[in-house]
C-alpha cells in the first residue's frame, strides 16, 4: 500500500490525540510502517489542536505531515487553519454540526454528523472521536476492520468497550454509505453532462 498521511483536527478535550493513536496501533495491527505525532501546549486548551498520523507499507522517512490525503476536521476554527487550503485531491471531512461555513470544493469533500451521532446514540460527545475514527478509517480502505476494533479494544477505557466498539461501527458505516452516496451523485452528473437526460429528468432518445 502506498503511503497516506491523515491529519486530525478539532478542538482540544475531543479526543482526537486518541483517535490519532488508535488508527496509528491500527495500522501497526495490520503490519504498515507507521508514524504518529500531535500539539501540545496552549493550542490544546480550547483552541484549534492537531494530530498527524502517516502509515504505508513504504519507509517514512519523515514524522510530520506534508500533503494530507485525508483531514478530519470537528471544529469551524481547525477548518480555518487546516482545511481551507488544501488540494482537491485531498479528502476533507467535517463534523456538520461543528463546521457550519465550508469553502465549496468541486471534489473530495465529506460532510458528517459526526458529533451529532455520537450525542444521539450514546447520550453525550464523549465518542465523536471514535465515531470519527471509524469514518477515517473506512475511507482510507488501507486497514482491515479486525485490526482498527484491535486498537479500540485495547485503548477504550475500562468498561467502555462495547460502547466504543459500537460507535468505530456507525463511524465505519457512515464513511462506506458517504463514499457511495457521493459517487452516485458523481455518476449522474457525468450522464446530465452527456446529454443523457434533460432538465425534466427524461432519458434523451
Amino acid at each position: 500500500m502506498a503511503k497516506q498521511e491523515f491529519l486530525l483536527t478539532g478542538t482540544g478535550g475531543q479526543g482526537l490525540i486518541l483517535a490519532a493513536i488508535m488508527l496509528a496501533e491500527a495500522g501497526i495491527n495490520a503490519g504498515q510502517n507507521v508514524a504518529q505525532s500531535q500539539s501540545y501546549g496552549p493550542e490544546a486548551r480550547g483552541g484549534a489542536s492537531r494530530a498527524e498520523v502517516i502509515l504505508g507499507n513504504e519507509a517514512i522517512y519523515y514524522p510530520k505531515v506534508e500533503k494530507p490525503d485525508f483531514v478530519l476536521t470537528l471544529s469551524q476554527e481547525a477548518y480555518k487553519k487546516y482545511g481551507l487550503h488544501l488540494t482537491e485531491e485531498a479528502i476533507l471531512i467535517v463534523d456538520n454540526s461543528q463546521v457550519t461555513e465550508v469553502k465549496p470544493r468541486s471534489k473530495n469533500l465529506y460532510s458528517l454528523p459526526i458529533t451529532k451521532t455520537a450525542r444521539t446514540q450514546f447520550g453525550s460527545e464523549q465518542s465523536a472521536n471514535v465515531v470519527a475514527l471509524g469514518v477515517v478509517a473506512s475511507m482510507s480502505r488501507s486497514i482491515p476492520w479486525e485490526n482498527v476494533m484491535l486498537a479500540v479494544q485495547q485503548r477504550a477505557p475500562r468498561g467502555t468497550a462495547e460502547r466504543n466498539i459500537k460507535a468505530l461501527e456507525l463511524g465505519w458505516q457512515m464513511g462506506r454509505d458517504a463514499e457511495a452516496k457521493l459517487e452516485t451523485r458523481r455518476c449522474q452528473n457525468e450522464v446530465m453532462s452527456s446529454g443523457g437526460i434533460n432538465e425534466l429528468g427524461l432519458e434523451q432518445e
